[in-house]
C-alpha cells in the first residue's frame, strides 16, 4: 500500500511537517510494508512557505520589518529567480502571538506592506502572500501604512494604521505609494472565501478566535464596511476578501493584488495532479474540521483534486459538530485525534503522540481489511 501524507498544519501545535511525520510513524507500525510520500501542504496560512520551501528550489531571506507591537522585527520570506513568497502568519500569525496580548484591533500589520516595498526595490515581479491564520482585524490599513499610505480623522489628525482606526478614517492619502506597484503581480493566496463584512465577514467568523470580544463585533463590522465604502465598495462583496481579518481586502485595494484560493495555487506548484497518481490512500489533516474547511480549506482542496478512485481520511486535532455527515466532498472518514475529554493546552502539548496513536488504529483497520 503507498499512502500520500498530505495534512495541513495543527495550528498552535504542530508544522505540517511534524504532522505528517507524526502519521507516517504510526501507520508504519501497523502497516510495516506501506510506502509512502509525506507532502505536507498550507492553504495560505500558518506554515505555507515552509511548505512550498520543502518541495520547491528556493532561497530563504530575513528581513527587517516593524514588528506587531510597532518593534522592528525579523521576518522570513522566500525567492526564486523574480518570484517572492511569505506568509502574513510569520508577522502576525495567532500562533506568534501570546494568548493574553491578542486584541486583533490593536496589533499592526504595517511590516507586510513595507516587506512588500523591500521586495518591489529589489526586483521581485512576482509576490505570493498567503494571508491565513492572522491574529488581526484591520482590513489591512497597516499593510497600506507599509506602502505609504496615509489615514486622517475629519480633523485632520493621522491616524494610527490599525483595525481601531477604521471608523475614523475620513480622508486618504496614496500620494506616497510607489508607481513601481503597478508593474507587479501580487497573488493574495486565502483560505477561505469569506466575504468582508456581514455575517458571514472577516468579523462575525473570525474575530472569536483572535481575541475580540463578540459584543463588539456589531460596530467592528459596521467601521470596517465604512472604511471600504470611502476605499472602494466593490471590495465588498468579492468573495474572499474577508481572509486574514480582511488583509485579502486591503491587498486588492492598495497594493493590485488578485484573489486566488492558496489550496489550488498551492497543489498546483508543488506538482500534487502528478505525484497523487501512484497513491492507494490519500490522508489529510488539520487542527479542527468544521463547516469552514468545506469553503476552501486545505483538507477539502486536497481531497477534490484527488482521483476518485483514491479513498481520501482525514486525520485531525477535533471534529466540530457543524460538520456534515460524511462521506462529503470526496471525503470518506474523518477522526479525531483526542483519545477522551481533556484541556485544550492538554490536546495542544499531545498533539504528536495522539496523532501516532491514531494512525496506527487506523491502519490496523486498513491490515484487517487487507487480510
Amino acid at each position: 500500500m503507498h499512502i500520500l501524507l498530505a495534512p495541513d498544519s495543527f495550528k498552535e501545535s504542530l508544522s505540517a511537517k511534524q504532522v505528517a511525520e507524526a502519521l507516517k510513524k504510526g501507520f508504519q507500525e501497523a502497516l510495516p510494508d506501506a510506502t509512502f510520500d509525506l507532502l505536507p501542504i498550507g492553504d495560505g496560512g500558518e506554515g505555507t512557505m515552509e511548505t512550498l520551501a520543502g518541495v520547491l528550489d528556493v532561497t530563504e531571506y530575513q528581513t527587517q520589518v516593524t514588528g506587531p507591537f510597532g518593534q522592528p522585527v525579523s521576518m522570513s520570506y522566500y525567492q526564486k529567480d523574480k518570484m517572492a513568497f511569505f506568509e502574513m502568519a510569520s508577522l502576525v500569525g495567532l500562533g506568534s502571538i501570546p494568548a493574553e496580548k491578542r486584541n486583533p484591533l490593536e496589533l499592526e500589520t504595517r511590516g507586510i506592506g513595507e516587506l512588500i516595498l523591500q521586495l518591489v526595490d529589489q526586483g521581485v515581479k512576482t509576490i505570493c502572500v498567503g494571508i491565513g491564520g492572522s491574529a488581526t482585524n484591520d482590513g489591512g490599513i497597516g499593510m497600506a501604512a507599509g506602502l505609504g499610505v496615509a489615514f486622517y480623522d475629519d480633523q485632520g489628525h493621522l491616524l494610527r494604521p490599525v483595525g481601531a482606526s477604521l471608523g475614523r478614517v475620513a480622508r486618504i492619502d496614496t500620494s506616497a505609494v510607489p508607481k513601481v506597484l503597478e508593474d507587479i503581480e501580487l497573488q493574495v493566496l486565502t483560505d477561505v472565501t469569506n466575504p468582508l463584512c456581514g455575517s458571514q465577514g472577516a468579523t462575525y467568523i473570525f474575530g472569536g478566535q483572535k481575541g475580540l470580544n463578540p459584543l463588539l463585533f456589531p460596530a467592528v463590522d459596521q467601521a470596517m464596511q465604512g472604511f471600504y465604502q470611502l476605499v472602494d465598495a466593490r471590495i465588498l462583496s468579492m468573495p474572499g476578501a474577508g481572509a486574514g481579518g480582511g488583509m485579502a481586502a486591503g491587498l486588492v485595494a492598495f497594493a493590485g493584488g488578485q484573489i486566488s484560493s492558496g489550496i489550488e495555487k498551492i497543489l498546483d506548484l508543488i506538482d500534487f495532479d502528478h505525484k497523487v497518481q501512484k497513491a492507494d490512500l490519500v490522508v489529510v489533516g488539520e487542527g479542527r474540521m468544521d463547516l469552514q474547511s468545506l469553503s476552501g480549506k486545505a483538507p477539502v482542496g486536497v481531497a477534490k483534486r484527488t482521483p476518485e478512485k483514491i479513498p481520501v481520511l482525514a486525520i485531525c486535532g477535533s471534529l466540530a459538530e457543524d460538520l456534515p455527515a460524511l462521506p462529503s466532498h470526496h471525503i470518506e472518514a474523518a477522526f479525531s485525534i483526542v483519545p477522551g475529554p481533556c484541556e485544550v493546552a492538554d490536546a495542544l502539548a499531545h498533539a504528536e503522540r495522539n496523532l501516532i496513536s491514531c494512525a496506527r488504529n487506523i491502519g490496523n483497520l486498513l491490515k484487517m481489511k487487507a487480510n
